[in-house]
């Protein structure tokens, strides 16, 4: 299947199979996502801005090139993380 310009928005997919699928130039704002498998998924250019991720398996995500002012992890400043960890090395 293939959406060309389209407006899907409201659009709602239940137990649907998207592997392999390939999203470009995508406005995905306010969508949510429940219960989705995302492992193996490479992510660039990405407006992640006032996004939230909870109950997530963050095992061997990397996170490259990016800006992290207001990025929390837990409630801790991801920025004052970092500054710890450059310091200690």
């Amino acid at each position: 299947m293939k959406a060309e310009k389209a407006d899907l928005g409201g659009s709602e997919f239940l137990d649907v199979n998207l592997r392999g699928a390939v999203f470009t130039d995508v406005c995905l704002a306010e969508a949510r996502f429940t219960d989705v498998n995302l492992s193996g998924v490479v992510i660039e250019d990405v407006n992640f801005s006032h996004t939230v991720i909870r109950s997530a398996n963050c095992s061997h995500l990397v996170i490259e090139e990016a800006c992290y002012e207001g990025m929390t992890i837990d409630g801790i400043p991801v920025t004052e993380l970092l500054r710890v960890w450059r310091e200690r090395a």
